[in-house]
């Protein structure tokens, strides 16, 4: 019998029937859907029992993670100019310091 595994948000797996590589990427504890995402960028909503069905190995994080991301332009960030405003000095401009 296989392992059925507690999924936790951020834990990778590897379905070892497919071979796919994919993360948790949400859980509904109200309706007990699985929210998962392929290395390629697809998502799926899994119910408990079509997790429990599933035969899974706990897997690293792979090297290029953000490999469905490779197809994203800055352009499609939706920023105009740059990614501050006019006005920013850096990160730490609007601390108050207790000298």
């Amino acid at each position: 019998m296989a392992e059925t595994y507690i999924p936790n948000v951020g834990d990778w797996f590897s379905n070892l029937e497919t071979g796919d590589l994919f993360e948790v990427v949400a859980i509904d504890e109200a309706s007990g859907s699985i929210g998962i995402q392929y290395l390629g960028g697809e998502l799926e909503e899994l119910d408990a029992e079509s997790w429990g069905e599933m035969l899974l190995e706990p897997s690293a994080a792979p090297e290029d993670w953000a490999a469905p991301f490779d197809e994203l332009d800055r352009d499609d960030l939706g920023y105009e100019e740059g990614l501050h405003p006019e006005n920013w000095s850096g990160p730490f401009a609007d601390i108050d310091r207790e000298d």
